[in-house]
């Protein structure tokens, strides 16, 4: 019971409503209304991502469209099958690709759009361990002066003084021990999961050069003989 006990004056309500609620607040501030639900959801490859499983499966598509490519074209790379949604989406752009010139482009787009995103879901958590320990002082002073507004009556000093002590602690964990570590890993597997992004949509753009501007430079020569 006395366990419990203590746990119940860690989990002072107004301690945690203003670190936590105001750290939030400063973070949407900084990075907009925009960045805030993103920051949550990237909570889910936060658990899940494996970038070295991914990069693997991104070798084994690589060398699956290149052996259609040598005997169907690259107009079939989207018959292979792969569980990555990014690889998919690669092989479908790869099929559908005029030119490597307009794929190239589509790589360049797809990769710094994610980059970006990527980079924003790390800056609002970074801004939120930033912003805890400032509050986490705010919310200690508002405590102090609870406490010393009731300096006439020591029974009630207790209270105010736990939550300024309390939203110390919580100041510090929730910069050091949640909000800095979730930004550190979103940063780490971002770029891993941009190095095997970056590789495979190169190993597609030589596919794409190799196929489709050397047919294009055959039809050309062709036009030009059969004109002439």
């Amino acid at each position: 019971m006395e366990f419990f006990a203590q746990v119940e004056r860690l989990l002072d309500p107004v301690a945690l409503v203003i670190v936590f609620g105001g750290a939030s607040v400063s973070a949407l501030l900084r990075g907009g209304r925009a960045a805030f639900g993103p920051a949550f959801a990237a909570l889910r490859p936060f658990f899940a991502a494996n970038p070295e499983a991914d990069a693997l499966a991104a070798i084994v598509a690589v060398g699956k469209v290149e052996k259609i490519a040598e005997t169907k074209g690259i107009v079939c790379a989207d018959r292979v099958s792969t569980a990555g949604r990014f690889l998919r989406e690669a092989m479908r752009k790869l099929a559908e690709a005029k030119n490597s010139e307009n794929f190239t482009r589509w790589t360049n787009e797809t990769l710094d759009a994610r980059a970006r995103r990527h980079a924003a879901n790390v800056t609002f958590w970074r801004d939120l361990a930033d912003a805890a320990p400032a509050m986490g002082m705010c919310a200690t002073v508002l405590g102090l002066v609870r406490m010393f507004a009731h300096m006439t009556d020591p029974a009630l000093i207790g209270a105010p003084m736990a939550t300024a002590l309390v939203a110390t602690l919580w100041g510090i964990l929730l910069a050091n021990l949640i909000a800095g570590p979730v930004a550190d890993r979103l940063e780490r597997l971002s770029e891993a999961e941009l190095a095997w992004q970056r590789r495979t949509l190169d190993h597609f753009c030589a596919l794409a050069r190799a196929e489709l501007d050397h047919a294009q430079g055959l039809r050309r020569v062709l036009e030009r003989s059969y004109g002439t």
